[in-house]
């Protein structure tokens, strides 16, 4: 019983998992942030355009 205790203890898989996934969402995050503010730069600029035709 203790063994299987230290066997869960030690085992990193699921931490390492986690850490996956932590890193995956940081990605996902800085690629909304960069889309948003693209999008609000190119509406900027179409508009600016357009006022100008």
């Amino acid at each position: 019983m203790i063994t299987n205790l230290i066997a869960m203890i030690r085992d990193e898989e699921g931490a390492t998992m986690v850490e996956y996934g932590l890193l995956i969402a940081l990605i996902a995050l800085v690629a909304i942030a960069g889309v948003t503010v693209l999008g609000t730069n190119l509406n900027s600029l179409f508009s600016t355009v357009a006022g100008s035709i």
